[in-house]
């Protein structure tokens, strides 16, 4: 058997990085007003989550960083590629103040998203945060600056690389929600929960109306005095017999 030899053939280029889907920014069109992310602020994210339907909660592998866990506001959402934070430096050009920073790393832990020098500049530019689907680093650092709240799936010392691709207020998911530029972000020791911008105000006027509803029944049970015949009507209407015991008795 015999070959031809001929010119060689070069090899295509399949790593380039082209402009457009995977390698682009926009800004944030709309965002939720400052009033309605303050009212929201005022409930903790099971109250919230319960007004969601259960449905709009972040995986809980994603946790707070530093003790500071309390944050509120409109996503700056941004998409990285695994072991990469070119986007996430850009973002802090994006992002107005008030907008917590939703990263999109695949969950990956190759190497740290951020650190305590984009945490820091951060906080100068008045952002609320971060949140990570990912890991962080220099801990110490971007704890040391008070109160910044950081998110994320742990920690690493190793660091990113700056190439790209990314995209900038893109549709992400982040902790197995789907986060959208403006969406509300909210996070305290419970969880992170995700309301969509449209929805915010119907959620927060529910969770006024449930407030007013369930403070008086909050205060009978701190004092005592508290039924659970509730649970037996439940189990009865299902079928299943239900000894007499103290369920039945209420304290009066």
């Amino acid at each position: 058997m015999t070959f031809s030899v001929g010119r060689p053939v070069a090899k295509p280029r399949t790593a380039e990085m082209f402009p457009g889907p995977g390698f682009r920014l926009s800004d944030c069109t709309s965002r939720v007003d400052a009033d309605l992310v303050r009212g929201m602020a005022a409930f903790d994210t099971p109250a919230i989550s319960d007004q969601l339907n259960r449905l709009y909660t972040m995986s809980s592998h994603i946790r707070p960083m530093t003790k500071w866990d309390r944050l509120a506001g409109p996503a700056c959402t941004v998409k990285v590629f695994p072991g990469d934070n070119l986007m996430v430096h850009k973002a802090l050009d994006v992002a107005a103040p008030g907008d917590v920073i939703v990263v999109d790393a695949s969950a990956s832990t190759m190497t740290a998203v951020l650190g305590d020098l984009v945490a820091t500049k951060a906080k100068h530019r008045g952002l609320a945060g971060f949140v990570v689907d990912g890991l962080v680093r220099d801990l110490p650092g971007i704890s040391a600056l008070g109160d910044f709240p950081v998110f994320a799936r742990g920690t690493t010392p190793i660091g990113p690389l700056h190439r790209g691709p990314g995209e900038i207020n893109g549709a992400v998911s982040v902790g197995g929600i789907v986060v959208h530029s403006g969406d509300l972000v909210l996070a305290d020791a419970n969880g992170i929960v995700v309301i969509p911008r449209a929805d915010v105000m119907e959620i927060l006027t529910r969770l006024r109306e449930r407030s007013v509803e369930e403070g008086d029944y909050v205060a009978a049970v701190a004092a005592g005095n508290f039924s659970n015949a509730w649970v037996d009507d439940v189990l009865t209407e299902a079928g299943v017999q239900v000894p007499l015991g103290n369920s039945q008795a209420s304290a009066e």
